[in-house]
């Protein structure tokens, strides 16, 4: 009883100090999760605690249902928005990358550490794949906005690519257990099943989820607690079934997060909530699990994989991968380095221990130090990086002062309210010059305790609470009208896409006479909006940036899938349009950013 009573004790003290030092660490701009592994080995066998914990199949256990848990979420948080911009480079990263760079690092394994052909692969699939934890962590705690193909390409790569991963160290273990003696054809029969029965079970537990959800009346606090334990149910289906179950509630995630879900509001606030909690107890576990003593002989050899994983085999992966994609050579690089590698290396190198591969507990340490250095060179330099190589976009809107009402999933509309404040962009600007998304309307507004009848109610000033109904599609336009822009941190430059900005409306001649770009009579014709579209030739997201003559053309802004707004960005050979004193500013500038990236890419 009273071992017991410890245990719930340091558990807890655990989860809370974790917590605690999480919000300490974004403040100087530490990786979370390189704290909660820290944390982890601090606890461990050779930390100030000296919690001996060594269990293995416990700890696969715990962190398939975490990793199962953050997949989830991840996939409830991917709008299919999303994936229509980026499924292909994502799907390439998530499947060719993840082979490629579990081959050039297994070659590096194989010299560096003398190992077989088998083996050194081994080693390289236990590290081949981004953590979708690590990625997800990364790019929401700095409260970095990014190109949105560049994120979304990003975040579902490190959703999707743990499948592969886990069926090839799996395959891997299987083959080396077995003596080498497995054939091809039963290695491409396993992928095969493993992929077909994930995409198959994911997709049809995801729908079943939403249909028993939208149908069912329970408590409010059930609903989410029967998607999580639906979305388990789908995971542990497909894993039993011999299926990948991590493929399988990443799509059942993806499902269930686009569409109208009764009690949506709590239902994704738990999940967040569980999903830190599952990223929480799985970095604290493996870093228990880490002997630091142990990590001493293979050091060395193992921080030249680690380096030659980041600076070579990721960028080789990423670079074929997108030979063929719109994405520049200052975005192709930027994802390359947001490789990150988290809790799935450390996960996968506990399977050689489970399979009984000789000197298994090898693969864990060289895993550990790969994600030490992932966490440490790239996690600590994503934000300088994203601005260096102009991957970063202006913030948009937080929705923290909005107040949402269920309503009943099939009447496919959101009713929203808001403060109205002095910053906000609606405030004191007259009724009839507010310009709401459409099927939007104001249904009250509130002043001094009392309702003002809307035939009365000539603008709405600082103080007056707003109640407003529309479709969720519209709900983020509605937001970029009440509530104030999220202000930069003080140490941040500004961020500006485009030197000059226009609406979408505007007419393509008149800006190409301005700017003098190239345009067929029949785009002259066009709105800008449009002409941005066409040369795009897919869905357009902000970011995108279109070449016209000597200058480019930005999508600055948007609503859903409508473009509001394309920026003008100017080139040198336009420069002549501006002050001379400009000109020389800019070009500076330009000069400047161009040596400080030469100089990053020396080192």
């Amino acid at each position: 009883m009273e071992l017991a009573n410890q245990f719930i004790l340091l558990g807890g003290a655990l989860l809370v100090i974790s917590i605690l030092a999480g919000v300490a660490s974004s403040r100087i701009g530490a990786p979370l999760l390189l704290v909660f592994l820290g944390l982890g080995m601090l606890a461990g066998e050779n930390g100030p605690l000296g919690i001996p914990f060594d269990d293995f199949k416990s700890a696969y256990l715990i962190a398939s249902v975490s990793l199962a848990i953050i997949l989830f979420d991840g996939g409830l948080r991917t709008p299919l928005t999303a994936l229509r911009i980026s499924w292909l480079p994502a799907s390439l990263l998530a499947t060719l990358g993840v082979l490629v760079t579990a081959g050039v690092t297994g070659v590096c394994a194989r010299y560096v550490f003398g190992l077989g052909w088998l083996n050194a692969f081994l080693m390289g699939a236990t590290v081949a794949s981004t953590d979708a934890a690590a990625v997800f962590l990364l790019l929401h705690q700095h409260g970095m906005d990014l190109k949105r193909r560049v994120a979304t390409t990003l975040e579902i790569e490190s959703g999707a690519n743990d499948p592969l991963a886990v069926l090839l160290t799996v395959l891997l273990v299987g083959i080396i257990a077995a003596g080498g003696s497995r054939s091809s054809w039963e290695v491409e029969g396993e992928f095969l099943r493993q992929v077909g029965l994930g995409t198959a079970l994911g997709v049809a537990g995801g729908g079943a989820l939403v249909w028993a959800l939208n149908r069912l009346e329970l408590a409010p606090g059930l609903y989410p607690v029967f998607v999580a334990a639906g979305a388990l149910v789908v995971f542990g289906g497909t894993q039993a079934l011999g299926g990948s179950g991590f493929l399988a509630i990443y799509l059942a995630g993806i499902i269930a997060g686009n569409q109208r879900l009764r009690a949506n509001k709590l239902v994704r606030r738990f999940h967040d909530g569980i999903a830190w909690v599952a990223q929480i107890v799985m970095f604290v576990m493996l870093g228990l699990l880490v002997t630091p003593r142990e990590l001493v002989p293979d050091l060395v050899p193992a921080t030249i994989v680690a380096l030659a994983l980041i600076f070579v085999a990721r960028p080789v992966a990423v670079f074929l991968c997108l030979a063929f994609s719109r994405f520049n050579w200052e975005e192709r690089l930027f994802i390359a380095w947001v490789g990150l590698r988290g809790a799935v290396p450390l996960f996968l190198a506990i399977i050689p221990i489970l399979g009984g591969v000789p000197d298994a507990h090898r693969y864990f340490n060289v895993a550990f130090i790969v994600v030490l250095a992932s966490l440490l060179l790239q996690g600590w330099t994503v934000p300088w990086i994203a601005r260096r190589l102009e991957v970063e976009v202006p913030p948009m809107p937080e929705p923290l002062g909005r107040m949402e009402i269920d309503l009943p999933s099939q009447m496919d509309r959101e009713v929203v309210g808001y403060t109205v404040r002095s910053d906000s962009p609606i405030a004191k600007r007259p009724l009839d010059r507010i310009a709401l998304p459409k099927r939007t309307r104001l249904l009250a507004v509130i002043r001094d305790r009392s309702v003002i009848p809307l035939r009365e109610l000539g603008e709405l000033q600082p103080g007056d609470s707003a109640l407003l109904i529309c479709p969720p599609e519209h709900a983020l336009a509605v937001d970029r009208l009440f509530l104030p822009r999220r202000r930069q941190r003080s140490t941040r430059a500004e961020v500006q896409l485009a030197d000059f900005v226009f609406r979408a409306d505007a007419p393509v001649g008149s800006i190409a006479h301005e700017y003098d770009f190239p345009a067929t009579r029949e785009e002259l014709a066009m709105s800008l909006g449009r002409f941005v579209e066409s040369r795009l030739d897919e869905q357009p997201s902000v970011g995108d940036t279109v070449a016209a003559g000597a200058v480019e053309l930005v999508v600055t802004d948007m609503d859903g899938e409508e473009i509001v707004t394309v920026g003008v960005r100017l080139e040198h050979a336009h420069l002549h349009i501006l002050p001379e004193a400009l000109v020389r500013r800019l070009t500076g500038t330009r000069r400047r950013l161009g040596r400080s990236i030469a100089r990053s890419l020396r080192r």
